[in-house]
């Protein structure tokens, strides 16, 4: 006797696709160890658009930007960010593939004037130290979360306008723990901004460090132990 089931349509598997992924990318911690689950969805996607080739061109057009494959995100994170490697920072690179791509749903897209002023004033009003609650006073809820909202955590929360060629912007901030036992900072009582990112730009020139972040950079010696 044979069972009869029946099967997602190819619309209805990229949907759930891209719903993971916005899932994802959010709570990329939730999702696996590293970025494993953001890779697997975007070929899974990828296949479906029957475009697999896509990876290999966004892998490379990393690697001009400064960081040769997802690794090389966490490296460059590594040696940018307190903490060594965190997920949220390298789902923030993958959530502008995402944009690009137009598999990214913002839970708050700004507007063509609001996003023009925030690209504007953001890299000076960066030279401050800020926190959370200065970010999003000042530019309001992000587009995307990345991180979770728990104020115990650090996070990456980014901005994005309603045309999609224009880069996102990106504000990774820190709550003062690390995950490795020698940790000597104390948890704050909310996360401090280290540095403001703009999308699709050489890695170099893309940061832009608080005070804050520049006194927390991590000192080259201690990369190699």
């Amino acid at each position: 006797m044979s069972c009869t089931r029946s099967l997602a349509g190819v619309d209805e598997i990229h949907a759930y696709l891209v719903d993971q992924l916005n899932s994802a990318l959010r709570r990329p911690g939730m999702f696996s160890q590293r970025d494993e689950a953001l890779r697997m969805l975007i070929d899974h996607l990828l296949f479906v658009e029957r475009q697999p080739e896509v990876w290999a061109q966004e892998q490379h057009a990393w690697a001009r930007r400064g960081a040769g494959t997802s690794t090389g995100l966490a490296d460059m994170f590594q040696e940018l960010i307190p903490g060594g490697y965190d997920q949220h920072c390298v789902a923030s690179v993958y959530a502008e593939f995402a944009h690009r791509r137009g598999w990214l749903r913002p839970d708050r897209p700004l507007s063509a004037g609001e996003h023009h002023a925030l690209r504007a004033k953001v890299r000076p009003w960066a030279q401050t130290d800020r926190s959370w609650t200065d970010v999003t006073s000042e530019f309001g809820p992000p587009s995307i979360l990345c991180g979770g909202t728990s104020p115990l955590y650090s996070k990456t929360l980014g901005y994005l306008g309603e045309i999609p060629d224009e880069p996102m912007v990106f504000f990774h901030l820190w709550n003062g723990s690390t995950p490795g036992p020698e940790s000597t900072w104390p948890e704050l009582d909310e996360p401090v901004l280290l540095a403001v990112r703009f999308a699709d730009v050489p890695f170099d020139n893309a940061f832009t460090f608080t005070p804050e972040g520049q006194r927390r950079r991590p000192e080259p010696d201690s990369l190699c132990r």
